[in-house]
């Protein structure tokens, strides 16, 4: 049975956006910052070791609608740069996108299925192709906050970047009840603290 992780950027006061969040800015206003350890020109040995490991871990991703929509869209992933940021594309793993109804014509069609019976099939899809990797929830918030909530992760990877945003996407909006959570690893890195937490 694979683990389900929910892997996501956040800034310090729980955004993983900048505020309005679209197809030509898909990290919103100033989000760049939040995930700019991952997105530096030159970033730190470590940090290159850990988008590496965690690439190398996953065996298939599941992703929001909205969150497609931008990798889709003219400013997301292309040839050279897609999951996994600037990792080997042909051994990218599986997309499995939550809709309610499929894009009619997708710039990317190779390796994206589409779901439209919700975020546990969706899981229970990319589980099955991801054989004994990990299955990594990348966004956005609102699946990653569903398949939370439904007991679904089995891990939280928060990457904490030093930055206060004052307004975006709260990634933890949708949590209105204690979710119970046990510290399994801390790495600071020039670019971010990335905390490591199993879902209890």
């Amino acid at each position: 049975m694979s683990t389900v992780v929910v892997d996501i950027s956040m800034s310090l006061d729980g955004y993983i956006t900048g505020p309005s969040p679209n197809l030509e800015q898909g990290l919103g206003r100033g989000g760049e910052a939040i995930h700019g350890w991952v997105m530096a020109p030159d970033p730190a040995p470590e940090e290159t070791a850990l988008v590496d490991r965690g690439f190398r871990a996953t065996g298939a991703v599941v992703m929001g609608r909205r969150t497609f929509d931008f990798v889709d869209g003219p400013h997301g992933w292309k040839e050279e740069r897609g999951y996994g940021y600037d990792q080997d594309r042909s051994q990218s793993p599986p997309n499995f996108v939550v809709t309610h109804r499929p894009p009619e014509a997708p710039r990317h069609r190779t390796g994206f299925t589409f779901v439209t019976d919700g975020v546990a099939s969706a899981l229970t899809r990319a589980s099955e192709a991801a054989g004994d990797k990990e299955v990594v929830i990348m966004g956005g918030a609102d699946i990653s906050c569903q398949a939370l909530l439904m007991g679904a992760v089995d891990e939280l990877r928060i990457h904490l970047s030093p930055v206060l945003m004052g307004a975006g996407t709260p990634l933890f909006a949708l949590v209105s009840d204690r979710v119970m959570l046990t510290q399994q690893d801390v790495l600071v890195t020039p670019g971010a603290t990335h905390l490591t937490y199993r879902v209890d």
